[in-house]
This record gives C-alpha cells, sequence and structure tokens, in this order.
C-alpha cells in the first residue's frame, strides 16, 4: 500500500472585498494567486460589514451583516467550485482593523484587497491600499472591480 502526501507548506492569501466580492476580476486574481509556483493555496476572504452612519450611529448592523455574508457566500462557494480551499468571514466595518483582526489567525503570506474603480471606491479615496501597505509587511495586490461593466456584460448575455 502506497500512502502519498503533500508536505509543501499552504500559501495562505487574505482577500479583503466589499462589494466587489462577487466581480470576475477578484476571483481571476484570487485564482492566478492561487496557482502560482505550483504550491497549495488557502484563501480567506473577508467582507468588513459596511453599515450606513445612521445606522451605524443607531447601533442596527444586521443588514449589513446579512448583505457582507450572503457576499462572502458567494465568494467563497465560487472559489471552491475551482479547487481553492477557501473560507469566508465578517469584519470590522473598518478594513484596516478587518485585515489586522484576520492576521490574527490567519498568518496570511499574501493580501488582497478588491476596490471599486477610482471615483466609485471610499477605499480607494481614504488610500486603503497605501495605508494597508505601510502597516502590514506583506504584498499587497489590489484589483479593481468594475461592477457597472459587469452588469452590462451580463444583461448583454
Amino acid at each position: 500500500m502506497s500512502v502519498h502526501t503533500d508536505f509543501r507548506p499552504r500559501r495562505r492569501i487574505l482577500v479583503v472585498s466589499n462589494e466587489t466580492a462577487r466581480g470576475d476580476e477578484l476571483h481571476d486574481a484570487v485564482l492566478a494567486q492561487a496557482g502560482r509556483a505550483g504550491s497549495p493555496a488557502r484563501v480567506l476572504v473577508v467582507a468588513p460589514a459596511l453599515n450606513s452612519r445612521l445606522r451605524h450611529w443607531l447601533s442596527d448592523d444586521a443588514a449589513a451583516r446579512r448583505a457582507a455574508i450572503a457576499r462572502v457566500h458567494d465568494c467563497v462557494t465560487r472559489l471552491a467550485r475551482d479547487g481553492i480551499p477557501a473560507e469566508g468571514t465578517i469584519g470590522d466595518p473598518d478594513p484596516l482593523q478587518a485585515i489586522e483582526d484576520a492576521l490574527g489567525s490567519f498568518p496570511a503570506d499574501s493580501l488582497v484587497i478588491a476596490t471599486h474603480p477610482e471615483g466609485q471606491s471610499h477605499w480607494l479615496a481614504r488610500n486603503l491600499v497605501e495605508r494597508a501597505d505601510e502597516r502590514f509587511d506583506l504584498p499587497i495586490t489590489h484589483v479593481v472591480v468594475d461592477a457597472t461593466r459587469s452588469a452590462r456584460a451580463a444583461i448583454a448575455a
């Protein structure tokens, strides 16, 4: 009897995404990173529970959490269908804090941050990618997901 065990260390990819979690651009970028160098990879998808200021002030985050759960579920399910072991979680509304919290239990080798395009992204307006680069000692891939373009393509198909 022969037993084959793969002892190669698993690379860990941390993905932080908001409404962009369902985007083709993000999915393709994660697949590309997971397939690099032929080493197995694990993925953790974190979606901050984004809320309006009023709902945040009223401590009403139930709708924001439900929406984030649905986005994470869709992203993780799609990655799993393509053979990428992935888990998902809801993160702090502050994406930098969400990254820090995730790194406490998931020591990632790389970070993928998905945003909307310039002019449509609150995260880019707040310099999230640059601030994450300064704060965390990880290679960062910034993926721009154009939901408007994706929606037009889906309608055309």
